[in-house]
């Protein structure tokens, strides 16, 4: 006799893995990129670099912080 549609067992994907989290190299590496881009910006705004007041320390500053935020996606 015939197995019915409705005893028939149907196909259940496994349950997907989880992902391994971070090694300790990376929140370590995500603040200290975000807190000295904030060191340099900041510095660059009270003058404590050399010269005066340049553009190229504020975009050294806002790389170091976009790199944080960059490195901030890979964090589990």
């Amino acid at each position: 006799m015939p197995v019915s549609k409705s005893k028939r067992s149907r196909y259940t994907p496994p349950p997907p893995k989880k992902a391994p989290p971070s090694p300790l190299w990376v929140p370590v590496a995500l603040c200290t990129l975000m807190l000295t881009g904030l060191v340099v910006v900041l510095a660059n705004y009270l003058q404590a670099l050399p010269g005066d007041t340049e553009n190229r320390y504020l975009i050294v500053g806002l790389v170091l912080i976009t790199s944080g935020f960059g490195l901030a996606t890979t964090y589990r």
